[in-house]
């Protein structure tokens, strides 16, 4: 007998169900209900609901509630440190049964041998990793990248089982300008998802910018930003991550009426956060503790998140559905007591069952021995640019100041909060070093390095004294990858991340662990910024207004340009 037939003769009792979940209610997300009755299973589908049921076996749940998994729409697995399969065991336990990610981040390190990486581990993963690929690899021509990947590169891998389509189209300049290399992206990849990168853009750039067939983004961070790309089709992405957090300022629009055209999405969330937070389910708690209606963020969080991105046989507890479930104490406190993927219950005995994939890039961290002098500015006329870091925000004001001098040479400004920025290449093409000032960081003494630096991931290094930013840079190197933190002359705080400079091959409790320390020692800088580390890495993105820097310079982002 078939699946099919099993699902059949489960749904209409002439058979016990696999697996009956009793005694709790569920979550009705079309019409806000907590419905009371069993909810059966056979496999990994749902075959019965508003009823009684004889099960092979039976669980148990009474006084809970039952809501569907969790979707993340948008993130970088790369940015929680931890590899996809390490992933999968951190975040399954909250409830989040799927997630949409883009290996962005490997892919501009490793090209398609990050990407086959993904795809490989997704394959074996107990969370359904769905892949986006890449779009803009390198993102800009304003950095040093690892890897290119044209669209001749990513069409190989356009119809395995684990991709949905084409990643956050980042380049909406070359979107809007027709750039050659973008069109023939859009062009491939018609009919399909793309999903949008566009922060700031409104009016007919806008307008001109969906035509090219994108349907989603995440990166609103006001209301009314999101409503004018609501109006005109697209379906926002609501993100609360370790860096860039917009929840709040969403949370207006997240509302019963809007919840159709709405989901939730993390980008960047590190194993820390996760363990002091949570993960999606401390958007909902959040969200519902000011007010949110519950319908609205539970609908956000699983069925309109899969319908945005045409996954259509899940997010709903009804026949016929994926068993992707979780059992919750209370929709308000939405803490996971059980969850099931595909109607398999998580346990450390069910991630026991994965095949291990073997991990790349362990090699790829090839930048050149760098010395004090280096991060030396000479003196110049007038005011100078300085990155202005927002709390909180990827985006990043362009601001000017006279700096003092020392010398031949333009010097930190303590009182000021200036200290000073580099970006050095890494990749081994062609050794670049950049220098620049940002106002934000509260560092007092010392410096913090990262080669986790959005897009290209080059090094990226802060710090208020030169030697010590020369520590921490070539500090990386011996570590293969990682974040380092050094004070007076001595590193105090590290982690490796060997592969491709951005993961750790330990367990996600070691790494959440040492984040602990490498806080610790952040602070001990200085610091008033929560999350210091994804701060430093987002300085180098020069596809998020208003002025950051790369390899090659300082760029000011809104005319997509070097400053000479």
């Amino acid at each position: 007998m078939s699946r099919l037939e099993d699902r059949i003769d489960q749904g209409v009792g002439r058979e016990a169900a696999d697996l009956v979940l009793k005694g709790g209610r569920f979550f009705d997300l079309v019409t806000g209900e907590l419905v009371e009755g069993d909810i059966a299973l056979c496999g990994d589908t749902i075959i019965g609901t508003c009823g009684t049921y004889e099960g092979k076996e039976t669980v148990d749940i009474s006084g809970r509630i039952v809501v569907p998994g969790f979707i993340d729409t948008h993130l970088h697995i790369e940015s929680s440190l931890v590899t996809p399969h390490e992933f999968d065991r951190c975040v399954l336990p909250y409830g989040v049964t799927t997630v949409i990610c883009d290996p962005h981040e490997i892919a501009n390190v490793l090209g398609e041998e990050g990407i086959r990486f993904f795809l490989d581990s997704a394959l074996e993963t107990i969370m359904d990793i769905r892949v986006q690929l890449s779009s803009c690899v390198p993102a800009t021509h304003l950095e040093t990248a690892g890897a290119d990947l044209p669209v001749e590169k990513l069409l190989p891998f356009r119809h395995h089982p684990k991709v949905i389509g084409l990643a956050e189209f980042m380049n909406f300049p070359g979107v809007i300008h027709k750039d050659p290399t973008c069109m023939a992206k859009l062009e491939a990849f018609q009919g399909g998802h793309i999903d949008g990168h566009a922060p700031l853009l409104l009016g007919k750039d806008l307008n001109g910018y969906l035509a090219a067939g994108i349907r989603t983004e995440h990166e609103c961070t006001t209301a009314e930003e999101a409503l004018e790309k609501i109006r005109k089709g697209m379906h926002i992405l609501v993100r609360e991550g370790s860096v860039s957090k917009d929840l709040h300022a969403l949370m207006p629009i997240l509302t019963e009426r809007l919840s159709p055209f709405l989901a939730l999405c993390t980008d960047d969330r590190n194993p820390l956060d996760i363990a002091e937070q949570g993960h999606l389910d401390y958007m909902i708690r959040t969200a519902i503790a000011h007010g949110v209606e519950p319908l609205a963020v539970y609908r956000a969080a699983s069925i309109s998140a899969a319908r945005a991105f045409g996954l259509s046989d899940r997010g709903l507890i009804a026949p016929g559905w994926r068993a992707d479930l979780v059992v919750v104490d209370s929709l308000k406190n939405c803490k996971a007591d059980m969850v099931f993927a595909a109607g398999r219950r998580v346990t450390a005995a069910l991630f026991a069952t994965r095949k291990p994939v073997a991990p790349v890039g362990l090699d790829s961290v090839k930048a050149r021995i760098v010395k004090a002098a280096d991060f030396g500015v000479p003196v110049s006329e007038g005011e100078v640019p300085v990155i202005g870091v927002l709390p909180g925000k990827i985006i990043t004001e362009h601001r000017r100041y006279r700096l003092p001098s020392s010398g031949n040479q333009t010097s930190v400004d303590l009182d000021r909060d200036i200290i000073k920025v580099a970006v050095i290449e890494r990749h081994g093409k062609n050794g670049n070093h950049a220098n620049g000032f940002v106002q934000g960081f509260g560092l007092k003494k010392g410096a913090i390095a990262s080669t986790v630096g959005h897009d290209s991931h080059n090094i990226c290094v802060v710090g208020v004294s030169e030697e010590d930013m020369a520590i921490a840079a070539n500090r990386l190197s011996d570590i293969k990858g990682g974040f380092v933190v050094v004070e007076d002359g001595k590193v105090t705080g590290e982690i490796p991340l060997p592969v491709a400079g951005l993961m750790s091959l330990e367990p996600y409790e070691v790494v959440r662990d040492t984040l602990h320390h490498l806080r610790k020692a952040a602070y001990a800088l200085g610091t008033t910024l929560e999350e210091p580390f994804l701060q430093v890495a987002f300085l180098p993105l020069p596809v998020i207004p208003h002025l950051k820097i790369s390899d090659k310079g300082m760029v000011d982002v809104d005319k997509f340009a070097l400053i000479g």
